[in-house]
């Protein structure tokens, strides 16, 4: 049995017209991404190609060295400590620094990690005891953070916070 359509030349014409564009969207539709999808496989070999930059992990602060206090009201008063693999001592310095009182000797322990960082340093009364300006207290905290380290200290009734930043 043959069906027989009878369709002008124009509708036939319109027909594979529509066909064409519709086979040719799909085709460039395919090749696009096709190729969209090398390039980017190209470019993801190429990325997980090169070393991953890892983070640095920080280090913990080296202490060891002079510190100066950043916070006398006089440029020729101030107290200055000296810290070293596990001691800490600061002293009064007057006179534009030629005169030097022994404040406080006592342990230091380093930081361990990144950050942050305090620690109570036991008196060396050995050193204090007959430093007429010594703390007599048996401990003292102290506070690194920043660039910065931090106390308090009283005398005569008053307590103030001492600021140390490093000098060598």
């Amino acid at each position: 049995m043959t069906i027989r359509t009878s369709l002008t030349p124009s509708a036939r014409h319109l027909g594979l017209a529509a066909a064409a564009v519709t086979a040719a969207l799909l085709l460039s539709a395919c090749s696009t991404s096709t190729a969209d999808s090398t390039e980017k496989t190209k470019a993801g070999s190429a990325e997980s190609a090169r070393p991953s930059a890892s983070p640095t992990p920080e280090k913990p602060a080296d202490l060891v060295g002079t510190w100066k206090q950043s916070n006398s009201s006089s440029p020729d008063t101030y107290q200055e400590a000296t810290i070293t693999a596990d001691a800490i001592e600061i002293n009064w310095v007057s006179d534009g620094g030629d005169t030097k009182s022994l404040y406080w000797a006592g342990t230091f322990s380093a930081p361990t990690a990144a950050g942050k960082y305090t620690w109570t340093s036991a008196n060396d009364t050995a050193k204090t005891d007959s430093a007429i300006l010594a703390s007599s207290d048996p401990t003292k905290d102290f506070t690194f953070e920043g660039d910065e380290i931090s106390y308090s200290v009283s005398a005569l009734g008053t307590t103030t916070t001492v600021r140390l930043t490093r000098v060598g």
